[in-house]
C-alpha cells in the first residue's frame, strides 16, 4: 500500500532537520529568490540548502524547492538562472505557481517533477489538466477545495497527484491572492513579503463626502476588530476522512516563517495521526494535546471536509494570535547533550519532555537531575544548573546562552515545556 506523504516546512537548516526527526516524509523550502517566504528565505544559504537535500536523501526522505514567486519582467533572466542553478542541487521537486514559470521550469529541467502551488487555486478539473499538459506532476490544490472535487479531480487524472494543506495560517483571500499588504504598506504578498495586515485591528468609520462629517461605528460587544483575521486550520482529526477518499498523495503543513518547536510538534502530531490511521484507530485527543501547545489564532478544520458557506467559525475575531497551552522553557543542542534556555527555568521545575516518536531516553536520578514518567508523559527535573565552565545557576533566563548540562544524552532537538499561565499570554485581546 502507497502511503500519503507528511510534508513540513522547512525555513532553516535547523528546522529541515528537526522536522525529519519528529516525522516528516517531505519538506519544502528555499533560497529566497522567487519565493513565497522571501524573509524566511533568505535563511537558507546556497549552502545549507545543498546541506539540507544531502541531509534528506542521505535518510530517504526529500527536499522540494520552492519557485513559487511572481516574477516581474525585469526579473526573468535572473529566474533562469535561478532554476539552472537549483536544478544543480537535485531537490525532488520544484514548486512553481504561474504557468509561465511552470513552462520555463519544464523547459529547463526536463527530468524536474514539478509541483503546482496552491497560489495557482486549482478547485476543478479543467484547470488540473491544463497544468498537467504542460508539465504539472502534482497539483498542491486551492486551500478552498472538497474532498468530493478533490475525487473528481483524480477520477479524470489518475496519474496526477493531489496534494492538500491540513494544517497552519489561513488566509482570508482565495488562496492567499491578496493585495492589501502591497496597498497599505508596499509590501506584496505574491512577491514573498506579505506584512500580514488581515491580522491587524481595525475601527469602522462612517463618511459623509458633502458635508465632511465622520463619525466612528461603535462596536457590538464581543464581536471584535479583527474582522480579516482567519483562524488556523486544523485537520489531525480528520486524517480518517481525509485518507479514506484514496485521493490524496501528499498533506501539507503550513509554516516556513514558524519556530523550530512549531516545526516538531506539527510534524509529530500529524505523524501519529497518519501512523494511526494505517493502524485502524484514531486518537484525537493524543493529536490536539500537542497542536493546542501551539500559539493559534484559534483552530478551525475550515473547508476540505466542510464547504465554505456551511461554515461560520473561521474567523478570530477578538485577538490576532492566543499561547498555547504550553510554554516551550528550553530545547537540547544538537549532539543532546546540553539544555539551551528559552524561558526561565529553575531547580525543581517539572520540564514535560517533547522528543520525536519512539525515542529511547534513560530514566535516570543523580546529581544533575531526574528523569521519570508520568501519566504517560515523560518529565525532567534538574537538580541543579550547571554549564560548561562549571558555574552553577540559581536559575537561567531566556536570553542565558550557556549550555546547561542535562542529567542523560537526549534525542537532538529535544523540547521541554511547561503548562502556559495567563499572565504569560501576551496576546492583544479586545
Amino acid at each position: 500500500m502507497k502511503k500519503v506523504e507528511l510534508l513540513s516546512p522547512a525555513g532553516t537548516l535547523e528546522k529541515l532537520k528537526i522536522a525529519f526527526d519528529y516525522g516528516a516524509d517531505a519538506v519544502y523550502g528555499g533560497v529566497s529568490h522567487f519565493s513565497l517566504r522571501i524573509r524566511s528565505g533568505k535563511e537558507f544559504s546556497w549552502e545549507d540548502f545543498e546541506e539540507g537535500i544531502a541531509y534528506a536523501h542521505a535518510r530517504g526522505k526529500k527536499v522540494y524547492a520552492t519557485i513559487n514567486g511572481f516574477p516581474f519582467n525585469s526579473q526573468l533572466n535572473l529566474l533562469k538562472k535561478h532554476i539552472l542553478k537549483m536544478a544543480e542541487l537535485k531537490p525532488d521537486a520544484f514548486i512553481v505557481a504561474t504557468p509561465g514559470v511552470l513552462k520555463l521550469a519544464h523547459e529547463l529541467a526536463p527530468d524536474m517533477p514539478l509541483h503546482l502551488s496552491t497560489q495557482a487555486n486549482v478547485m476543478n478539473v479543467l484547470d488540473a489538466k491544463v497544468y498537467a499538459d504542460i508539465g504539472a506532476t502534482r497539483i498542491i490544490t486551492a486551500r478552498e477545495i472538497s474532498l468530493k472535487d478533490l475525487k473528481e479531480i483524480k477520477k479524470e487524472l489518475p496519474e496526477l497527484e493531489l496534494e492538500v494543506f491540513v494544517h497552519g495560517s489561513m488566509c482570508f483571500a482565495y488562496s492567499g491572492r491578496c493585495l492589501i499588504s502591497t496597498l497599505q504598506s508596499g509590501r506584496v504578498p505574491n512577491r514573498g513579503s506579505c506584512a500580514n495586515d488581515c491580522r491587524f485591528p481595525y475601527e469602522m468609520y462612517a463618511a459623509n463626502p458633502e458635508t465632511g462629517t465622520l463619525f466612528k461605528l461603535e462596536e457590538e460587544e464581543g464581536v471584535g476588530t479583527y474582522i480579516m483575521n482567519s483562524k488556523d486550520l486544523n485537520l489531525a482529526s480528520h486524517m480518517q476522512e481525509i485518507l479514506d477518499s484514496g485521493v490524496v498523495d501528499s498533506v501539507k503543513i503550513e509554516g516556513r516563517t514558524k519556530t523550530a518547536y512549531y516545526a516538531a510538534v506539527t510534524a509529530k502530531a500529524y505523524r501519529m495521526a497518519i501512523d494511526d490511521y494505517y493502524a485502524g484507530k484514531v486518537e484525537s485527543d493524543k493529536y490536539q494535546y500537542e497542536l493546542q501547545s501551539l500559539q493559534n489564532r484559534g483552530y478551525t478544520d475550515a473547508y476540505l471536509i466542510s464547504r465554505p458557506f456551511e461554515k461560520h467559525d473561521t474567523q478570530s475575531l477578538d485577538f490576532t494570535m492566543q499561547l498555547g497551552t504550553h510554554q516551550v522553557t528550553g530545547v537540547t543542542n544538537e549532539a543532546g547533550t546540553h539544555y539551551m534556555c528559552k524561558f526561565t527555568t529553575r531547580p525543581g521545575d517539572e520540564l514535560e519532555v517533547v522528543a520525536p516518536l519512539d525515542s529511547k531516553i534513560a530514566l535516570v536520578d543523580n546529581e544533575t537531575g531526574t528523569t521519570y514518567e508520568k501519566e504517560g508523559r515523560l518529565y525532567l527535573q534538574f537538580k541543579e544548573l550547571r554549564d560548561e565552565k562549571g558555574k552553577v545557576w540559581e536559575a537561567v533566563h531566556s536570553g542565558n546562552i550557556n549550555p546547561i548540562k542535562l542529567p542523560t544524552t537526549f534525542p537532538p532537538f529535544t523540547f521541554f515545556r511547561i503548562p502556559a499561565r495567563d499572565d504569560m499570554n501576551t496576546a492583544p485581546k479586545n
